[in-house]
């Protein structure tokens, strides 16, 4: 059991001297959502073992954790240890101790990165147009084009009409081939602000000639002004001509500098990776496809724009240092100017061999080696249910859970195992699942501790049991706890309140102020 502790001054402190920590709250999404401080990153008890490792790689950061009166906190502590971190404490008083300390509490998340989009807006007057003025353009079927700067699955849900998907880091490498002539009206959208104003500042400050704008408040603003949006679509960039390339890459280099972005060496990074005291990510900015088709051993799937955006869920240890590749020397660069910007010290790799990009295929995060279990295949899953007297145990998302999932399977989350078991019907014995099975494997000495009866992992997970054919269920069947485990965003999806779209938006207009009492930021705008 941890003793130790860090006061919410000992935290502020340690940001204001731009030292390595990690803030962790350790509760669900959603109530982690209601209330944090800035730099706090969220890595849920329930999915601790997946997550950690890539997210504090070196096992002697200093990290503090914290909950809201929960006991989560402890838990996560003992977890951590038994992990191999050496220098993990508690926050004094948990949430409601900062609050008490004067401490700022921020809604949302992703909530750094969002403030210094407000932040930057602000202090460089970023050129924005209502969706109401877009409109009467596409109305007119003005000399324009609309660059839709989230996930290309965001955009495919829903889209401004006749836009094109280009995520955020793609822009100052695409938009000269996209809008050709000077002339050319360039808008960028995101759902809501933060995207839109980054992606058109991007654009501004690589000196693109055209006139460009962020479509104010994003697809939200649109919806809010009765407009209808596209769905389904798949309009994407294409490729670059040489010409292009080599402009887009000159400009890059040139806001890369202004923002004091380094570059560095291969045999750098590796020389880095082996310091002590010091955290060093090494993040490949390119899209996924291309990450697949081949990257440097240890880099890590962040598409720019994701990584600007999502930056406390990658890089969870403020003040670290952070490594970016790319291909191209474009999007690196981009990338990097903003993560200046936000405080961290981020240095871009040379140019390296096309034979560096060794590795194939999509991410794979490092996890500790869970206890031992014994894992079952679909078919002796099937025959027990036929049997009954078992119990079918889902640690996926509760998202993926309503998607489909086992018939009768039963969804709940490890950290809240007790109150779990206690709403589901006694077995025989239990089988364990979830997308692939990753996460069910660690909650096994768990729930045979809790139930006393012999329990399984179904191997290969749900996706085992779908690609055996077998059939599932839909909808909100058999939720054992609350689904707290992600926060409901007002800008994701198509069914939000309008009410919650306002309140949002309100939100966001009041960040700047709320980082101003704060204090602990350290963002600076070129």
């Amino acid at each position: 059991m941890t003793s130790n502790t860090r006061s919410p001054q000992d935290i502020r402190q340690a940001l204001l001297a731009r030292a390595e920590l990690a803030l962790v709250d350790v509760r669900e999404e959603a109530p982690y959502a209601q209330g944090h401080p800035l730099f706090a990153v969220n890595i849920p008890l329930s999915k601790l073992e997946i997550e950690v490792f890539a997210r504090i790689p070196r096992r002697d950061t200093a990290v503090t954790l914290y909950d809201n009166g929960e006991g989560l906190a402890q838990r996560a502590a003992e977890r951590l240890q038994a992990l191999g971190y050496s220098d993990v404490a508690l926050l004094s008083g948990g949430l409601e101790g900062w609050a008490k300390a004067g401490g700022e509490l921020f809604i949302d998340v992703n909530v750094p990165s969002k403030a210094f989009g407000e932040l930057v807006e602000s202090q460089r007057h970023t050129p924005s147009l209502a969706a109401e003025e877009v409109q009467a353009l596409l109305d007119q079927q003005a000399d324009m084009v609309v660059l839709d700067a989230r996930r290309f699955d965001e955009y495919q849900t829903m889209s401004i009409p006749g836009s094109v998907s280009v995520p955020g880091a793609e822009l100052v490498l695409r938009a000269r081939e996209l809008a050709p002539d000077p002339s050319t009206r360039i808008i960028v959208n995101c759902a809501g602000r933060t995207r839109s104003i980054i992606g058109t500042q991007s654009l501004v400050n690589a000196g693109l000639p055209n006139p460009i704008s962020a479509l104010r408040n994003g697809t939200i603003g649109w919806t809010l002004a009765g407009q209808a949006l596209e769905h389904g679509q798949a309009r994407q960039f294409g490729d670059v001509s040489a010409t292009t390339l080599e402009q887009a890459r000159a400009d890059a280099q040139r806001v890369a500098a202004r923002a004091g972005v380094a570059t560095a060496s291969l045999a750098d990074y590796q020389r880095w990776g082996q310091e002590p005291q010091r955290t060093t990510y090494l993040f490949d900015v390119r899209t996924p496809a291309e990450y697949e088709a081949g990257h440097l051993p240890q880099a890590r799937s962040t598409p720019g724009g994701q990584l600007v955006q999502e930056t406390d869920h990658y890089a969870s240890v403020r003040g670290a240092r952070l490594v970016l590749v790319d291909d191209d020397g474009v999007r690196a660069n981009m990338t990097g100017s903003w993560l200046a910007q936000l405080g961290w010290e981020v240095c871009v790799l040379e140019p390296v061999a096309a034979s560096a990009f060794s590795e194939r295929g999509p991410w794979q995060p490092p996890v500790p080696a869970p206890s031992a279990f014994e894992a079952i295949e679909v078919e002796t899953l099937v025959q027990w249910q036929a049997q009954g007297q078992v119990q079918v145990l889902d640690f996926t998302s509760s998202a993926q859970y309503v998607a489909r999932h086992i018939p009768g399977a039963w969804w709940l989350l490890r950290s809240q195992l007790r109150q779990g078991l206690a709403a589901i019907p006694s077995a025989e014995r239990y089988v364990l699942t979830c997308g692939s099975s990753l996460l069910a494997r660690y909650a096994v000495a768990e729930v045979e501790a809790l139930t006393g009866k012999p329990v399984f992992v179904l191997r290969g997970g749900t996706t085992a049991w779908l690609d055996a054919g077998q059939p599932v269920e839909q909808g909100e069947t058999r939720l054992a706890v609350p689904r707290t485990d992600r926060y409901q965003r007002p800008y994701e999806g198509t069914n939000a309140p309008v009410a919650a779209m306002q309140a949002y938006l309100d939100w966001e207009y009041g960040l700047v102020e709320q980082l101003g009492r704060d204090g602990t930021h350290g963002f600076t705008v070129i």
